[in-house]
């Protein structure tokens, strides 16, 4: 089926021993009806940063590129996907970890394979016939490319070529784009040019109207040729906007505005003594940009945790509350909470042996019973 990273340097990344198990209501009032809530809040918190250099620069959106991020807004420049990380055991409210709201990364595991997984365990009557699983990815993510673009337009797709699970999980959504009746065309990251007029085109000189692209906008908006950025008709996947909310420094400012909502955790910018005082000694330490748990730090009491280092930090830090992750047998599970367009539509799970959810945690499958 094309899943060539099921193991990840040798490490099991697939993982079927085990399957997580919940029932209708913890995934409907648990988790799919606090990410609508959570979403809609980002999406304000949105409109609020774009008019505000003073939040722009808090969350470290360079100079130059303000104006770019403020018009793709302003424009109502579409968004395809994300992600919110949850932690989540079932006996409290879901409190939010983060949005991975540019570039989430596990969405040919959650939309295709766990779905197949089910229906497999379904025919072996491993698991019972009525069993099911919160996951409308995939059809969403078909429905979603058919209302962004006409029939037939042609649609770039960008990743870094030689990193196998982005290269895969763009072949994925290459593949979700033809169902939906549109012509994907990959192209090399490092590929894309500009010709005369200062437009993006691929490496047969094709003009790039549309692409989406697997890399972070923290990294496009600091490339040598982000200055092309702003001159470039190109719509992007994700929309230049999203760089706000796939910014950690929305946790502080979401739990400034909207403090005490059952899903937030209290959060502060690390610079912040005043609010800090008010979190305590169990915390998390998180650069703004920081992916896969690096450079992120968990203080609890006297005990110190630190996650690999990546070289995040320069662009500021934020510090939030502790909210442990559950542990099953040993295994700390984190919850994936998939939005398209602005609906909940699926849920994940992935697991690490460690309290930092890393590169290398193993994603599990889920069903509801």
């Amino acid at each position: 089926m094309g899943f060539t990273f099921h193991h990840l340097d040798g490490e099991r990344y697939w993982e079927e021993r085990a399957y997580y198990r919940f029932t209708l209501d913890e995934v409907e009032s648990g988790i799919e009806h606090p990410s609508g809530d959570i979403h809609a809040l980002c999406l304000d918190l949105v409109g609020e940063v774009v008019g505000s250099e003073a939040l722009m620069r808090r969350l470290a959106i360079p100079d130059e590129m303000r104006d770019r991020v403020a018009a793709s807004w302003r424009a109502g420049a579409p968004s395809l996907y994300g992600r919110f990380d949850f932690a989540f055991d079932g006996t409290g409210p879901a409190k939010l970890l983060e949005y991975n709201a540019d570039t989430p990364t596990s969405i040919y595991e959650t939309a295709l394979f766990q779905w197949q997984w089910l229906e497999d365990r379904i025919a072996d009557a491993t698991l019972p016939a009525g069993a099911d699983q919160y996951n409308r990815l995939h059809d969403a993510l078909v429905a979603r490319f058919g209302a962004l673009f006409t029939p037939g337009s042609l649609i770039h797709f960008a990743s870094v070529a030689d990193h196998v699970e982005d290269r895969q999980t763009v072949r994925y959504l290459e593949d979700v784009a033809r169902q939906a009746g549109l012509d994907p065309q990959f192209v090399a990251i490092d590929r894309i040019g500009v010709d005369a007029d200062g437009q993006l085109v691929d490496d047969d000189d094709t003009l790039i109207a549309a692409l989406f692209k697997l890399y972070p906008w923290e990294d496009m908006l600091r490339e040598p040729y982000a200055v092309h950025l702003g001159v470039a008709r190109t719509q992007f996947l994700e929309p230049a906007w999203k760089a706000i909310l796939s910014n950690k420094g929305i946790l502080p400012l979401l739990w400034e505005r909207h403090r005490g909502h059952p899903n937030l955790l209290p959060a502060a910018f690390a610079d912040d003594t005043a609010a800090l005082a008010a979190i305590g000694d169990r915390h998390v330490v998180k650069p703004l940009f920081s992916r896969e748990g690096w450079d992120i730090q968990i203080i609890d009491g006297p005990a110190s945790t630190r996650g690999p280092d990546g070289g995040y930090g320069e662009e500021g830090r934020i510090v939030q509350a502790l909210a442990p992750l559950p542990v099953f047998d040993g295994q700390h599970a984190v919850i994936g909470s998939w939005i398209v367009g602005d609906e909940p539509v699926a849920m994940s799970v992935r697991e690490d042996d460690g309290a930092i959810t890393r590169d290398l945690a193993r994603y599990v499958p889920h069903v509801i019973l």
